[in-house]
């Protein structure tokens, strides 16, 4: 019989103090794929984010005593790692020559195959400017970032039907600037 645990982050971050493996992966299981969110974001070729999001579940092990509550929330320091560890692999000397030295057919782009920011999303980032900053905010994490409406309830710390609310009102907003 396979019992679900779950833990309060106080409890989830005393247990990964005391290197408990069981806690390390409940975390790993639960923020894995919001962690990987953030990196395939910044790094996009997949197998170069999964070497990179064993690293950062690695450092995380490493340096949980470096976390302090007082400061933010666990999932926000996890990001925060991830962002600074794909950061410095794009950065990274072997990166940029894994990335000149792909073959041909690697960077043939297909019709309908996006990878990476599409040259319309520079002038929808513009058009974003002109709104609310907690409107703004909402429609990055969601559409640029890639969050779950419930990632984003979570991250932000606010109820999921105000999130919902207001993406619908900035997307209606969107709409208005963007018809002549």
């Amino acid at each position: 019989m396979n019992i679900k645990t779950t833990y309060s982050e106080q409890e989830l971050v005393a247990l990964l103090q005391e290197r408990n493996e069981k806690a390390f992966g409940y975390l790993y299981d639960n923020y894995s794929g919001a962690v990987f969110g953030i990196i395939n974001s910044i790094v996009t070729d997949k197998d170069i984010a999964n070497d990179v999001l064993q690293n950062v579940f690695v450092n995380i092990w490493k340096k949980i005593e470096s976390y302090d509550a007082s400061k933010g929330r666990l999932f926000t320091w996890m990001l925060n790692i991830a962002r600074n560890a794909s950061i410095d692999e794009i950065r990274s000397k072997g990166f940029r020559q894994s990335q000149q030295n792909q073959s041909l057919n690697d960077n043939v782009d297909f019709p309908g195959a996006s990878i990476g920011p599409v040259t319309e999303d520079v002038g929808l980032k513009k058009v974003l400017a002109n709104l609310k900053s907690e409107w703004r905010v909402l429609v990055d994490m969601s559409y640029f970032q890639g969050f779950t409406h419930e990632e984003i309830s979570k991250i932000l710390n606010i109820p999921l039907g105000t999130v919902k609310t207001r993406i619908r009102s900035a997307l209606s907003q969107l709409r208005t600037m963007i018809q002549p």
